[in-house]
């Protein structure tokens, strides 16, 4: 018997040690266009995919390398010089694959090699921009962030196929992480190919409504800050999520809304994002209900702040319906799929309809830009149906009107569909208490200028449709 002890012992010990193993990885070559002055870093599934907080040391004989914590399971990383715009590639300096490694019973030193930089080129092949193509245009190079101490950003726009050709609005998605969206050759690993996937829908008819899509380039180095509300103290970041989302919903939907042909309520607006952008765009949507209805959220990183964010979502609870849909590998990391399903359960428990969650864990799914370019297409048709969608009132059809500007001073400008020639407009405050209402014609206008500076809901009635929006009053 205490032989048999002792083996039990000395199993549970290796047991242990085995779940506490350590790995050192080791680049013994990079191209010799690397800059003497730039560290290295490493990137991955452990540490957010920070491009740039996880630098590698410089040993005396010109190797890299890093002694991760102890950890067990699998990771999934790459190395950088900093910035994504600066991350690996391939010989003809096209994208890699993410690199993995499966920690075993004891430490292990592991020998790399990086091939090329993607922003120092020595490929053999060019790389195309899409965002050169007449569906993606860039809105700003340089757009400015108020919310964020002034901070600009690049955003792009997609536009359907027949938006040159006709008159009438679009919905719209917001997505994150701009640089994947359309263009390959701004992505660190790959793009979605949002333009050309919406662009094959509409040619093929199976997207007879369209929409427009607007990306917005994360901030290299502060993206974990952004897309996060909550302070991660592991990784040092996160903090700045509220910023982030009162920019897109306080000076970015504002602009777009008011300089391109887009319908503006709540029921033809969304979100998207993967990774920290799918824990943002939830965030988003639960913080500004009244102008999201729609939420894509593939492969979300609720590991980053889960207490703060599961509390969150408890006190916020449910404010309007919000369709959400949640996708990700089954293998990408051992919480993903626990953590989405039990932000599915929150969201259920609150209110949110069971009809209006689509939960997919995927076999073969990665946390990887191919991943989510593969499974686009379902999310997009599922989040934004032929059918027009139903409002927030009665379940009725969705009025597909536009308000602006946004802010709005003395006058709110309502256009209504084609053959709607007027409707009932009512304007509620923070509180849900009617504060204005009026019966407008198509185009005219809406007086609020004796309203109190602040946010406050529009909804617009006609026949049997209605739909709302929130706007600012200044």
């Amino acid at each position: 018997m205490r032989i048999k002890h002792l083996l039990t012992l000395s199993a549970l010990f290796l047991t242990a040690a085995a779940a506490q193993a350590q790995v050192t990885f080791k680049l013994t070559a990079v191209p010799a266009s690397t800059p003497a002055t730039d560290a290295i870093y490493v990137a991955g599934s452990f540490n957010g995919w920070n491009p740039g907080s996880t630098a590698l040391t410089k040993n005396p004989d010109g190797t890299y390398q890093i002694t991760l914590p102890k950890s067990t399971g699998s990771i999934e990383f790459k190395f950088t010089r900093g910035t994504w715009e600066k991350a690996e590639t391939d010989a003809k300096n096209s994208d890699v694959a993410n690199r993995t490694y499966t920690f075993g019973a004891a430490p292990a030193t592991v020998e790399l090699q990086v091939q090329n930089w993607k922003d120092l080129g020595g490929g053999t092949t060019a790389c195309a921009s899409t965002a050169l193509q007449p569906n993606v245009q860039v809105v700003s190079a340089s757009f400015a962030m108020p919310e964020l101490n002034g901070r600009t950003r690049r955003v792009l726009i997609y536009l359907p196929n027949d938006y040159a050709t006709t008159a009438r609005r679009y919905p719209v998605l917001y997505m994150h992480d701009g640089q994947n969206v359309f263009d390959k050759c701004t992505s660190f690993s790959g793009e979605w190919g949002v333009d050309e996937a919406l662009s094959q829908l509409q040619q093929a008819g199976q997207d007879p409504t369209g929409a427009i899509v607007v990306a917005v380039d994360n901030g290299g180095n502060s993206r974990l800050d952004e897309y996060s509300p909550w302070r991660n103290e592991k990784y040092k970041a996160g903090g700045e999520g509220d910023k982030y989302v009162d920019f897109l919903a306080q000076t970015l939907k504002p602009y777009i809304d008011a300089h391109f042909r887009t319908l503006t309520g709540r029921e033809y607006t969304g979100l998207a994002g993967s990774s920290m952008g799918g824990l943002i765009s939830v965030y988003a949507a639960l913080k500004y209900p009244d102008l999201y209805s729609k939420v894509g959220v593939f492969s979300p990183a609720f590991w980053f702040a889960k207490e703060p964010l599961f509390e969150y979502v408890r006190k916020t609870g449910y404010k309007q319906p919000t369709k959400f849909y949640f996708v990700s590998g089954t293998t990408e990391d051992e919480t993903m799929v626990p953590l989405m399903a039990a932000m599915r359960d929150s969201l259920q428990k609150l209110g949110f309809a069971a009809a209006d969650m689509s939960f997919r864990p995927v076999e073969d799914g990665k946390h990887a830009e191919w991943f989510w370019k593969r499974e686009f297409p379902a999310a997009y048709q599922w989040l934004f149906p032929a059918a027009t969608p139903t409002s927030t009132k009665n379940n009725r059809p969705a009025l597909a009107f536009s308000a602006y500007p946004n802010p709005a001073q003395g006058q709110l400008s309502v256009q209504l569909p084609a053959g709607v020639k007027d409707a009932k407009v009512e304007i509620m405050d923070g509180t849900g208490r009617q504060v204005a209402k009026a019966k407008v014609r198509n185009g005219g206008t809406v007086d609020v200028s004796r309203l109190a500076k602040g946010w406050y809901v529009l909804r617009v009635a006609a026949g049997k449709e209605v739909g709302s929006q929130a706007f600012m009053k200044q």
